[in-house]
């Protein structure tokens, strides 16, 4: 059984070496780092009954958001549907690597990382992230520049990040509201 993939110089988060450029780039940045701690998440829980899907904790953690997005002074409704692709997206993960690993019980992982500090790990990705949502509102409410924006960031995240299909794909899915859609009344 091969260890679980050290992601951790596939992608630098800090501004200085980000590899994601732009306007959304640390945004992206950050997005990508929450993907790649999703496999040590899988990695954790991979042969235990720990499920992917946990409705209870995932419901805390979006009350928590929005909370935290109103007091910022973020749409609480947007920061919330962002949250829940990222979300989403760590699934899509999980369940790549559940499925690889099924498959390939060589390439499973040998050590199982401690979910508790995996968590701390997320909670303080969530406050740069919010931070980050603060940071791009502006830009994020333009549909437009928002939109080329995104793509460059997250094109170049791909290539400098070294992405696999399935980080490519989940990237897709925790990227979906980065841009707000603009309200008809």
């Amino acid at each position: 059984m091969a260890a679980p993939a050290d992601h951790s110089q596939a992608i630098s988060t800090t501004p200085s070496h980000s590899a994601s450029v732009g306007p959304l780039g640390t945004l992206t940045n950050l997005v990508v780092k929450r993907l790649f701690i999703s496999d040590d998440v899988a990695a954790a829980k991979f042969g235990t009954s720990s499920p992917i899907d946990d409705p209870v904790r995932e419901q805390q953690e979006l009350d928590e958001v929005s909370q935290r997005a109103t007091e910022m002074g973020l749409d609480p409704t947007a920061t919330v549907a962002f949250f829940k692709d990222q979300i989403s997206a760590s699934k899509v993960v999980q369940k790549g690597d559940f499925a690889r690993w099924t498959a390939h019980p060589e390439e499973a992982p040998t050590t199982r990382p401690d979910l508790g500090q995996i968590r701390i790990e997320l909670d303080q990705l969530t406050t740069q992230l919010l931070d980050e949502l603060k940071t791009t509102a502006h830009l994020r409410a333009e549909p437009l520049a928002c939109s080329i924006s995104l793509a460059i960031a997250a094109q170049t995240a791909t290539v400098l990040g070294h992405l696999d299909t399935l980080h490519r794909q989940a990237l897709d899915v925790a990227t979906h509201d980065v841009c707000e859609t603009p309200r008809h009344v």
